[in-house]
């Protein structure tokens, strides 16, 4: 395994680290669900790294997702991409920025990105194995 690649998993699980301090507490599910993007976000950037897919400077899920596709093993539920994908940015700031279509995501949801975060990771390590 490449130094680079090496150094995006370790990035995505401290993210899942933070996750798992904190995914209880409704008042930051928000930024459970900005880690768990993070986690996703980095778990597929060392795939890329180790199989040299190309320098792809974006945040995108779904198009990193697509540049990842015929090296990861294992089935990604896609609607938590997208939902994902709609917090990115908007996460890091107040008000009614960084929540989902129907507000603030719930503990529930939280775990749920928490989850999907997790198994792409590992299956991201055992890619790049």
């Amino acid at each position: 395994m490449k130094k680079t690649t090496n150094d995006w998993l370790h990035s995505a699980e401290t993210d899942l680290q933070l996750i798992q301090e904190i995914i209880s507490r409704e008042n930051l599910t928000h930024l459970s669900a900005f880690h768990a993007q993070q986690a996703i976000e980095k778990s597929f950037k060392a795939i890329i790294e180790e199989f040299e897919l190309g320098f792809i400077k974006s945040h995108s899920l779904e198009m990193l997702y697509s540049k990842v596709k015929g090296k990861i093993l294992t089935e990604i539920n896609s609607d938590l991409l997208i939902l994902l994908d709609q917090l990115y940015i908007d996460a890091r700031y107040p008000g009614e920025l960084g929540l989902l279509p129907d507000g603030k995501p719930t503990v529930k949801e939280a775990e749920e990105f928490y989850s999907l975060g997790s198994q792409i990771f590992e299956a991201a390590k055992s890619t790049c194995n």
